[in-house]
């Protein structure tokens, strides 16, 4: 029995996450996405994990600079996503206006997020249609400002603490 994407991509709409974007540059050429399959798998090694589809733009960069960058959006922040998540689709540079800046490994970070990350690809493992990189963080930036953006049912929402 074959299980029906779609049916499964109708379940996933129940998990919320967290939204990223994951740039990466290679021989001057640069490209980001919006990403939500994102997770931190190890703190000692500084493990994380992102999952990109075969056929994204970004996957070819990232696959050949071997590095990223992760900007963790905040609420502040749905325009930048829906821009790399390819929802506008007028937009031919996708950091055109944006405030970027680099930290070891020259991936473009977007100002104005939670939390950055860069990192450096250590593993790489076939998924599907996707490809998990595992990468080791080399730095890491945050801000004690702001609240994070989430998505959950192709929709943004913000975050309230529970009582």
């Amino acid at each position: 029995m074959t299980l029906d994407s779609e049916n499964l991509r109708a379940a996933m709409r129940s998990w919320s996450a967290g939204v990223t974007v994951v740039t990466a540059v290679h021989e001057g050429i640069k490209h980001g996405m919006t990403v939500n399959s994102f997770t931190s798998i190890s703190l000692e090694p500084a493990l994380v994990t992102i999952s990109l589809q075969k056929t994204s733009r970004t996957h070819e960069i990232l696959g050949k600079a071997r590095a990223f960058g992760l900007t963790m959006l905040s609420s502040e922040q749905t325009k930048i996503s829906d821009i790399f998540a390819g929802r506008v689709p007028e937009t031919e540079d996708r950091f055109a206006g944006l405030q970027t800046e680099t930290l070891i490994t020259g991936a473009p970070l977007i100002t104005g997020g939670l939390a950055w990350l860069d990192c450096r690809v250590v593993e790489t493992f076939n998924a599907g249609m996707n490809t998990l990189f595992i990468a080791e963080v080399l730095t890491v930036r945050s801000s004690d400002d702001g609240l994070p953006l989430i998505y959950h049912n192709r929709k943004y929402w913000g975050l309230s603490e529970l009582k």
